[in-house]
């Protein structure tokens, strides 16, 4: 395909330019190519019911042509204009769903050639609820047919930057109009197949759709299976992949860390460049490699929004290897679930689980009234080791009656993201040392009292954190200091804490 001269606009999605949008839908009725935003992703478009078009879209995306194109439009009632044997089904779909993130697989109307469909006797159809895009579609006269606007099995694009690396000279025209607000593609439901199925899972889930419709069904196609065309978008073919290896691990948090870091450790040492995909939460637990935080394990939506501009940056900095996180929790993690599998090309690898136990069960950090340094350490040792096999307490010293945490300690705490709610000091009891606890001072004389006072503690049982984790210097009591000073403690604890998990890790028995 020859290079074009791409030319670039930017419109608004709340106040759109009249004139610009009417120059790009000009293009598009003249058989020309535009990459335009949706809520989706970005796609691709060129005239619907024009073959030549469509034979440009497969051109410029260098997508196999039994890929059927998306048909998008403008309103609702234009259905009718792309397909034939609408079923009441896709009325009520559309009613609740559209205009919105939901493509629909029906018997394709004879205006529609073949060249987008690739060849099938169907057609999926949406129709989106960005404002550009639908003043687009307007504006054209046509319906339009856009795969997302990337070269065939990169990342989708999310962002106008994307778009313009993989298509300048290959489109006509590309329009920035900000960055996709879902992130992954539509979900597409096959109203051919009874009951209807799933094709491609996205931000309008299974159980919204069994809501409307009653059974719904789920395809999950192999990337192997070359018996039969495609009956949509991204269902036969590699997608979404970064340039790198891309593995998925799963296993419990811990487990999951620990491995992840065993394999990067490993490729690091035969000279490939490493990516780590993580969450917020477990991000700060990586020894090697680039790690890029993917957003908070609970906000799904967040992971949807940043999951192929996080691909990208992958590529950008050359990974040879990238070790993600499966992360599918939430309402939409079925889909986020879909666009993992397929950039690793299925490659998921199970993080082995402890055969033992570590010997202990119990960790109390001590000092003398629990509640600033002590308290620190139990919360990072709770955020950064995440196994389920170890309790940890903060205990004090000496407490004549329980207090609240001190007032530096805890905004500084608040301000690392830890919830301080409820926290109150608590009297260290020798009945809760037993043979399967540890404690941790924090000075050495505060470890040589603990031996002191309470019975069951002693040299085999009461360590001092610096010198467990290899460190010369205690932990510095911030006490009577500024609030940086108490920051510039807790930063101590998080490197101390860190590398007391990683040991803890590394003396369990792993299959």
């Amino acid at each position: 395909m020859n290079k074009l001269e791409t030319e670039y606009i930017h419109i608004d999605e709340n106040q759109i330019d009249e004139n610009a949008i009417e120059h790009a839908g000009q293009i598009l009725a003249g058989g020309g190519l535009v990459a335009f935003p949706t809520e989706t992703v970005y796609g691709l478009g060129g005239n619907a019911l024009d073959a030549s078009a469509a034979k440009r879209i497969y051109a410029a995306k260098g997508r196999p042509s039994d890929n059927p194109l998306i048909v998008h439009i403008s309103e609702p009632e234009q259905l009718d204009e792309v397909a034939i044997d609408i079923p009441e089904s896709a009325r009520k779909l559309s009613d609740q769903f559209w205009p919105g993130p939901l493509t629909m697989v029906l018997r394709k109307a004879a205006s529609i050639p073949d060249a987008t469909t690739g060849g099938l006797s169907t057609v999926a159809v949406r129709c989106p609820s960005c404002n550009i895009a639908r003043e687009l579609i307007r504006h054209s006269g046509c319906p339009v047919a856009a795969p997302s606007a990337n070269r065939s099995g990169r990342p989708s694009t999310t962002r106008f930057s994307h778009v313009r690396e993989d298509l300048d000279g290959l489109a006509d025209l590309i329009i920035d109009g900000g960055d996709a607000v879902i992130g992954l593609e539509s979900t597409i439901v096959d109203l051919t197949a009874d009951p209807p199925a799933i094709l491609r899972p996205g931000f309008i889930t299974r159980e919204q759709l069994a809501d409307v419709l009653g059974d719904v069904a789920s395809e999950a196609p192999s990337l192997d299976d070359d018996s039969s065309a495609p009956k949509a978008p991204g269902m036969k073919y590699r997608h979404y992949a970064p340039n790198g290896d891309l593995y998925l691990v799963k296993g419990q948090r811990g487990d999951v860390v620990r491995y992840i870091n065993k394999l990067a450790k490993s490729a690091e040492g035969e000279g490939k460049s490493i990516g780590i995909i993580a969450a917020t939460d477990t991000k700060e637990r990586y020894r090697y490699g680039k790690v890029f935080d993917i957003g908070d394990r609970g906000d799904d939506e967040a992971i949807a929004s940043s999951l192929y501009d996080t691909l990208r940056q992958l590529d950008t900095i050359g990974a040879d290897v990238i070790y993600a996180e499966y992360l599918t929790n939430g309402r939409i993690g079925a889909a986020i679930e879909n666009r993992l599998l397929k950039a690793s090309a299925y490659h998921v690898l199970s993080a082995p689980v402890p055969m033992q136990s570590s010997r202990r069960k119990k960790l109390l950090f001590v000092e003398g009234h629990g509640n600033a340094r002590s308290a620190m350490a139990a919360a990072l040792f709770e955020r950064m080791y995440e196994g389920s096999d170890i309790d940890v307490f903060s205990r004090g010293i000496v407490v004549q009656f329980s207090e609240p945490l001190n007032q530096k300690t805890e905004a500084v705490m608040i301000s690392n993201g830890i919830t301080v709610e409820g926290f109150s000091s608590v009297q260290l009891d020798d009945a809760e040392i037993d043979q399967d606890t540890i404690l941790f001072a924090l000075e050495e004389r505060q470890r040589q009292q603990l031996i002191a006072r309470f019975p069951s503690a002693n040299d085999g049982n009461t360590y001092l954190l610096s010198a467990y984790v290899g460190d010369e210097l205690e932990i510095m009591d911030p006490y009577g200091g500024s609030l940086q000073t108490y920051a510039i403690c807790f930063e101590t604890l998080r490197t101390s804490i860190q590398k007391m998990c990683d040991r803890i890790l590394e003396e369990k028995t792993y299959a």
